[in-house]
């Protein structure tokens, strides 16, 4: 199939159970209302367009507590408005998928143009100490897959996932091959066992995800965006809130080998390695190319989980890299958390843009070239 990146999104939504869909018409992600307010009817789901991303992801979360798996689709300004909610769904712990293509900004910005500024207000976005994850896509695969994967990590952690791309994955389009007997992982979240007079909605587990119960099938809990007990009901006791905190943050932590993905293209006995996500990791591969192609060893990786930062996949290629390029269409949000990392090890370059204009290949290769 010929797709655009933000129709295989929709297709990946529905494929992985998605049968909710809320939200309001934004440059450049409506796409993917268009395509669902088509589609969701015919497997007998639902499409509301809402009067505003506010209400949009408080009806995502109402869905998605009564059973349904739901997911959301906005941009920079629409993100800003969730923001809210979104912390609300995280101390609930219900999950829902939150598509965010990223545009110019701030404010209203450039809504035509494409950047990568949202990735530190992905992971702080909604205020207090609280676990993320966040994923990425660089091609109209990817897109497909990545939303797949992003309801399988909600449905698993009880925990919002976010999908962050950019206008140019968004609306390019590439032909996507799908077999019919290709294996797809559907991940449903796990359901209590108990009968519901014993059942305890926030309990620790080995796991640190507790089973949710599904309103309206016999299970009464109480939900809240208060620090509340394990039975849901607000509490003020540390000896509460603490492992209560603690748990929400334990249940991502433990599970960073089946949470981060990332890409390595190269890297085995690359002196400089490139890392990047979205269309620049687009534009680095070419570069890697073509910088092999005059000798220099040159290595990728993209980065296809953002939060949890991979540390460990960074801290692999510096095994070999002397220096690490860092092209972001942002002032330097991910280079801050590779500095970090890095520690001093390699030369940590930087490259930015944030003119509206993708950041080429031939521009990493001049960056790159300074360093020799």
């Amino acid at each position: 199939m010929l797709l655009q990146g933000n129709e295989a999104i929709a297709e990946g939504a529905l494929r992985a159970g998605c049968r909710f869909f809320a939200g309001y018409p934004i440059t450049p992600a409506t796409e993917i209302s268009e395509v669902l307010s088509v589609r969701l009817p015919q497997v007998d789901g639902t499409f509301i367009q809402m009067e505003d991303e506010i209400a949009s992801l408080g009806a995502v979360i109402g869905a998605s507590l009564a059973g349904v798996k739901a997911m959301t689709a906005t941009s920079g300004p629409g993100f800003s408005l969730m923001q809210e909610n979104l912390g609300f769904a995280i101390i609930a712990e219900i999950p829902c998928v939150i598509v965010n293509v990223m545009r110019g900004g701030p404010s209203t910005g450039l809504p035509t143009f494409p950047a990568q500024g949202d990735v530190m207000q992905a992971r702080w976005g909604t205020h207090g100490d609280h676990p993320i994850i966040v994923l990425s896509a660089s091609t109209v695969r990817e897109c497909y897959d990545m939303t797949i994967r992003a309801f399988n990590l909600s449905e698993r952690f009880r925990i919002p996932v976010i999908l962050l791309i950019d206008e140019v994955v968004a609306h390019m389009r590439e032909k996507v091959i799908f077999f019919e007997d290709e294996k797809i992982e559907i991940f449903n979240r796990i359901k209590p066992t108990m009968p519901p007079e014993w059942y305890i909605p926030y309990e620790d587990t080995p796991s640190g995800v507790p089973p949710m119960a599904n309103f309206g099938e016999g299970y009464r809990y109480h939900v809240t965006g208060l620090t509340h007990d394990i039975r849901g009901f607000p509490t003020s006791r540390p000896d509460e809130i603490g492992p209560f905190i603690a748990r929400l943050h334990r249940k991502i932590s433990s599970h960073f080998s089946e949470i981060q993905m990332a890409e390595f293209f190269l890297t085995d006995d690359a002196e400089m390695t490139i890392i990047a996500y979205g269309c620049v990791a687009r534009s680095a591969r070419r570069a890697v190319i073509e910088a092999r192609e005059k000798g220099h060893r040159v290595g990728l990786l993209k980065l296809m989980t953002l939060w949890p930062f991979m540390r460990n996949a960074v801290e692999r290629v510096l095994q070999t890299a002397k220096v690490l390029l860092v092209p972001e269409m942002n002032m330097g949000q991910i280079s801050r958390e590779v500095k970090r990392v890095n520690q001093g090890v390699a030369k940590v370059l930087t490259l930015n843009k944030v003119d509206g204009t993708i950041i080429t290949p031939s521009e990493i290769l001049s960056r790159l070239e300074e360093a020799l």
